[in-house]
Protein backbone atom coordinates (compact mmCIF):
# COMPACT_ATOMS: atom_id res chain seq x y z
CA UNK A 1 0.00 0.00 0.00
CA UNK A 2 1.59 3.10 -1.33
CA UNK A 3 -1.04 5.21 0.09
CA UNK A 4 -2.14 6.61 3.21
CA UNK A 5 -5.86 6.28 4.50
CA UNK A 6 -8.16 6.80 7.49
CA UNK A 7 -9.87 4.38 9.25
CA UNK A 8 -12.42 5.48 12.24
CA UNK A 9 -13.99 3.04 14.39
CA UNK A 10 -17.48 4.47 15.51
CA UNK A 11 -19.73 3.81 18.81
CA UNK A 12 -23.36 5.10 19.46
CA UNK A 13 -22.35 7.46 16.25
CA UNK A 14 -19.41 8.98 18.32
CA UNK A 15 -15.73 8.20 17.14
CA UNK A 16 -14.16 6.14 19.51
CA UNK A 17 -10.45 5.52 18.16
CA UNK A 18 -9.17 6.27 14.56
CA UNK A 19 -6.26 4.49 12.83
CA UNK A 20 -4.23 6.79 10.36
CA UNK A 21 -2.57 3.86 7.78
CA UNK A 22 0.29 5.10 6.51
CA UNK A 23 2.96 3.69 3.21
CA UNK A 24 3.90 0.21 3.97
CA UNK A 25 4.68 -2.85 2.48
CA UNK A 26 2.73 -6.22 2.18
CA UNK A 27 3.57 -8.18 4.90
CA UNK A 28 4.44 -5.03 7.16
CA UNK A 29 3.33 -5.63 10.58
CA UNK A 30 3.79 -3.22 13.71
CA UNK A 31 6.82 -4.64 16.14
CA UNK A 32 6.59 -1.50 18.16
CA UNK A 33 5.02 0.91 19.24
CA UNK A 34 5.65 4.61 20.63
CA UNK A 35 3.25 6.42 22.73
CA UNK A 36 2.97 10.38 22.01
CA UNK A 37 1.00 13.33 23.53
CA UNK A 38 -2.31 13.76 22.71
CA UNK A 39 -3.28 10.10 22.60
CA UNK A 40 -1.18 9.18 19.51
CA UNK A 41 0.64 5.87 19.33
CA UNK A 42 3.10 5.60 16.33
CA UNK A 43 3.45 1.77 14.91
CA UNK A 44 6.86 0.70 13.42
CA UNK A 45 7.89 -2.16 11.36
CA UNK A 46 10.86 -4.25 12.25
CA UNK A 47 12.92 -2.28 9.90
CA UNK A 48 12.16 1.05 11.88
CA UNK A 49 9.47 2.25 9.65
CA UNK A 50 6.26 4.06 10.98
CA UNK A 51 3.50 2.27 9.31
CA UNK A 52 0.69 3.72 11.51
CA UNK A 53 -0.79 6.03 13.57
CA UNK A 54 -3.47 5.06 16.46
CA UNK A 55 -5.89 8.40 17.40
CA UNK A 56 -7.14 6.58 20.95
CA UNK A 57 -8.62 10.23 21.89
CA UNK A 58 -10.53 11.21 18.45
CA UNK A 59 -11.65 14.39 20.22
CA UNK A 60 -8.13 15.54 21.22
CA UNK A 61 -7.27 15.61 17.73
CA UNK A 62 -4.75 18.45 16.72
CA UNK A 63 -4.05 18.48 12.94
CA UNK A 64 -1.21 20.74 13.71
CA UNK A 65 0.05 18.58 16.21
CA UNK A 66 -0.10 15.38 14.05
CA UNK A 67 1.23 17.27 11.60
CA UNK A 68 4.66 17.65 13.46
CA UNK A 69 4.62 13.82 14.36
CA UNK A 70 4.36 12.88 10.41
CA UNK A 71 7.08 15.81 9.52
CA UNK A 72 9.38 14.04 12.51
CA UNK A 73 8.19 10.51 10.85
CA UNK A 74 9.37 12.01 7.73
CA UNK A 75 5.79 11.67 6.14
CA UNK A 76 3.50 14.37 4.20
CA UNK A 77 1.35 16.38 6.17
CA UNK A 78 -2.46 15.90 6.20
CA UNK A 79 -4.88 18.28 5.35
CA UNK A 80 -8.20 19.00 7.44
CA UNK A 81 -10.69 17.48 4.50
CA UNK A 82 -7.79 14.33 4.93
CA UNK A 83 -9.12 13.96 8.62
CA UNK A 84 -12.54 15.46 7.98
CA UNK A 85 -14.77 12.12 9.06
CA UNK A 86 -12.97 12.15 12.03
CA UNK A 87 -13.16 15.39 12.81
CA UNK A 88 -17.14 15.60 12.17
CA UNK A 89 -17.79 12.98 14.10
CA UNK A 90 -15.74 14.29 17.42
Amino acid sequence: MTNTFLEVTYRKGRALAAYFYLPRQTGDKSVRTERLDGGLLVDFSSDGRPIGIEITSPSRLDLPGLNGVLARLGQDPVRSEDMAPLLAAS
